[in-house]
C-alpha cells in the first residue's frame, strides 16, 4: 500500500512537470511604433490667442474663431514627435469636457482627443481652462476698462474682492470633471493614467500697477493703475490657488504661471512694448479679412491682454522643464539669464 502511495505521488509530480515544462513561454508585448506627441486642451491663453500666425480655418473663417496660433506654447515645448493643439479661444470647461457642447463650430476637446491617443502615443496632455466659466475673465477685464473712463469712480477692484472668491468657488468643481473626463477620454484611448502625464497649468497676470502713471491708458491699458495691482496681487494668484485645488482633486500634475511674465505684463515698457510678454488693448484689422462682418466687436480685439509670441516661447521651454522633471508641480519664474525656468 505504502509503495502505491509513493508511485502515485511520484507519477503526479511528473506530470506537473511535464505540464509545466510544456507551458508556452510568455510573449512581449509588441513595441508601440507609433510617433509620440504631446497635445494641448483649454481656452485662448493654450490656443495661442495673441501669439499670432493662426492656423488657417481658425481665423474667423466660417464662424472658427479658436486662434490656434502656430506660436503656442505646445509649439514651443521639446517633449515628444508632434504637438498638437485643440485648444480653442474662448471656451470654458465644458467644451473641453466630453460634454456634447460646441464653440466656435468645434466639438468637444476631450473627444478629439480620444482620436489623437489613437493615432499617436500621447506622452503628455496640457490642459489651460478655468478663465471663461465663473470667472468670466474677459467680462470682467471689460468691466475694468469701462471703470477706467470714470476718473472719479473706484475702479473695480473694490467690487471683485466681494466676488471674485465665490466664482472661483464655482468654478473649481467645473475644472476636476474636465479633468476627469480628460483621463475618460484617454482610458478610452486604451492609455492607463500612469502612461502619460496630466498637466493643469494656471494663468499669468496680463496687466500690473507699474505703469507709466499719466500714460498708460493711451498706451494702451485703459485699467486704473489699484485695479492692476489687485489682478496682479491677489485676483491671479488666489485664482492660481484654485486651479492647483481642481489639480489636486483630478490628481493632475499643476505648473503654477502666475508670476509667468512678471516685470514684462501690458504696459510695463511704457514706450517700449517690446521688452513685454502680454499683449496691450489690440484690434487686428486681420479679422475682418478672415471673419467678414462677424469679425466685428469683440473678435476685432479677441488678442488684447493675451500672452504674446515671446511669452509663449518661454511658457512652452518652462512647460518642457517640468515634464521632463517629474515633479509633481512648480512655479515658472524668470531667472538671473532672464528665461523662464520651472521652479519646485
Amino acid at each position: 500500500m505504502r509503495s502505491r502511495r509513493w508511485q502515485a505521488v511520484l507519477i503526479g509530480v511528473a506530470l506537473a512537470g511535464g505540464s509545466m515544462l510544456a507551458a508556452p513561454a510568455a510573449v512581449a508585448a509588441p513595441a508601440d511604433d507609433r510617433p509620440t506627441a504631446v497635445v494641448s486642451l483649454g481656452d485662448s491663453a493654450m490656443s495661442g490667442e495673441g501669439a499670432g500666425d493662426y492656423e488657417p480655418g481658425t481665423r474667423g473663417e466660417n464662424g472658427d474663431w479658436c486662434h490656434r496660433s502656430t506660436k503656442s506654447m505646445i509649439h514651443r515645448t521639446q517633449l515628444a514627435d508632434r504637438t498638437v493643439n485643440l485648444a480653442c479661444s474662448g471656451a470654458d470647461s465644458a467644451n473641453v469636457s466630453l460634454a456634447a457642447t460646441t464653440h466656435y463650430t468645434e466639438g468637444s476637446q476631450a473627444r478629439r482627443l480620444i482620436g489623437v491617443a489613437t493615432t499617436y502615443r500621447v506622452t503628455t496632455v496640457l490642459v489651460q481652462i478655468g478663465a471663461n466659466d465663473e470667472p468670466a475673465f474677459a467680462d470682467t477685464l471689460v468691466d475694468c476698462i469701462k471703470a477706467w473712463f470714470d476718473p472719479f469712480g473706484r475702479g473695480c477692484a473694490p467690487k471683485l474682492r466681494q466676488e471674485w472668491p465665490g466664482r472661483l468657488a464655482a468654478m473649481v468643481p467645473r475644472v476636476q470633471s474636465a479633468l476627469t473626463d480628460v483621463r475618460s477620454a484617454m482610458r478610452q484611448a486604451g492609455y492607463a493614467d500612469s502612461s502619460y502625464a496630466l498637466v493643469l497649468t494656471s494663468y499669468a497676470s496680463p496687466l500690473t500697477e507699474k505703469m507709466d502713471p499719466l500714460l498708460h491708458g493711451p498706451q494702451g491699458c485703459p485699467i486704473k493703475l489699484a485695479d492692476g495691482k489687485y489682478a496682479r496681487t491677489e485676483a491671479v494668484p488666489q485664482f492660481n490657488d484654485a486651479l492647483r485645488t481642481a489639480a489636486t482633486q483630478a490628481s493632475a500634475r499643476f505648473l503654477d504661471f502666475s508670476r509667468a511674465t512678471e516685470t514684462h505684463e501690458a504696459c510695463s515698457g511704457k514706450a517700449n512694448p517690446a521688452t513685454e510678454w502680454q499683449r496691450r488693448l489690440t484690434v487686428d484689422p486681420a479679422a475682418l479679412v478672415y471673419g467678414g462682418l462677424d469679425a466685428i466687436g469683440i473678435h476685432l480685439a479677441q488678442e488684447s491682454f493675451h500672452p504674446n509670441a515671446a511669452a509663449h516661447g518661454q511658457l512652452g521651454r518652462c512647460v518642457t522643464q517640468f515634464v521632463t522633471s517629474g515633479a509633481g508641480s512648480a512655479r515658472c519664474l524668470i531667472g538671473g539669464d532672464g528665461n523662464l525656468n520651472a521652479v519646485a
